[in-house]
């Protein structure tokens, strides 16, 4: 996706979302299944099952990278950068699996080669539990709930588009966060697979379609907006404008953590961007520095350990 997309193609996406027009698809996604922990055990496995591995690899994939999220015109060059990883723990039966999916989605930024990550999650242990039929192929349809691989792929495939065209337009995201809601809801009703309803623990993903579409949590999608297209996008124009639209996404960030501490975008946002905020305000005016170094220490106090070289009084 070219980093210069503007604020006007967000809105004719959101304007002409899930037209019949069909065109390129969206995402370049590596997928991985992780089924050692099963090699180790004696639940169900043998040597000669890892074809059905590979087919589940091989159907993600294409559920992924092949289905058109969106009427959005791409070129292949365009597509969006992600990873997801399935690391199997258990497995019940000869379709039965238990495991953590992990999803990780990138960004370029202008007129460098340089990549900013903008989400990587890993869920709670034992937290994705579905069933996967080799002659079956993986349907998806937002208001039928099929099986639990399908609907959490799909989940996840909205949020990383919310949050992609968070980073490029103002609510550029707002679309995609409502079909994650709808994908939720319909999930959460219709079956008792863990991670659909708020009550079944603090980091179910439930939570990060809650966050993007709760309006007292409006300020989050200004942070992605600042943070990367008026801020990375920038940095090779005006720094220190680049630098003090960062600044201001922090505080946007502060704003929401005033609303409700540790929630889990929040702490998502920072614990992918840490290591970034340090490299871009280490050569900063002291002032930055401490202007950042103060967010943080509110927001995430566990992160002011690397702020350690700063000049901070």
């Amino acid at each position: 996706m070219s980093p210069q997309m503007n604020i006007k193609r967000s809105i004719l996406l959101i304007m002409c979302l899930f037209c019949s027009t069909v065109f390129a698809q969206e995402f370049r996604c590596g997928v991985s299944v992780n089924y050692q922990k099963l090699q180790s055990t004696t639940q169900q496995y043998e040597t000669g099952d890892n074809k059905i591995f590979e087919t589940m690899k091989r159907s993600i994939e294409e559920f992924v990278n092949n289905r058109h999220w969106t009427n959005l015109e791409m070129e292949n060059q365009e597509r969006i950068d992600c990873s997801i990883n399935i690391i199997l723990t258990q497995r019940t039966s000869a379709t039965d699996f238990t495991g953590q999916i992990s999803i990780q989605l990138r960004r370029p930024i202008y007129n460098s080669n340089y990549t900013s990550g903008l989400f990587n999650y890993l869920e709670g242990n034992n937290d994705l539990v579905f069933s996967f039929n080799e002659s079956q192929p993986l349907e998806f349809d937002p208001n039928t709930f099929y099986d639990n691989l399908s609907s959490t792929l799909a989940y996840y495939c909205y949020i990383m588009l919310g949050i992609y065209f968070d980073s490029y337009g103002p609510n550029g995201g707002e679309p995609f966060f409502e079909m994650a809601r709808n994908i939720a809801q319909v999930a959460g009703t219709t079956t008792r697979y863990k991670g659909w309803n708020s009550g079944d623990s603090q980091k179910a993903r439930y939570w990060f379609m809650e966050n993007h579409t709760n309006s007292a949590y409006e300020a989050l999608h200004s942070v992605y907006y600042y943070y990367h297209r008026l801020g990375l996008d920038m940095m090779t124009k005006d720094q220190p404008q680049a630098r003090q639209n960062i600044i201001q996404a922090l505080r946007y960030l502060q704003q929401v953590h005033k609303k409700r501490t540790n929630l889990l975008s929040v702490t998502q946002f920072i614990d992918v961007k840490m290591a970034e905020i340090v490299s871009i305000f280490t050569p900063a005016p002291p002032q930055e520095q401490k202007t950042v170094y103060d967010i943080i220490k509110e927001i995430s106090p566990i992160n002011v350990p690397k702020m350690k070289d700063w000049n901070v009084k």
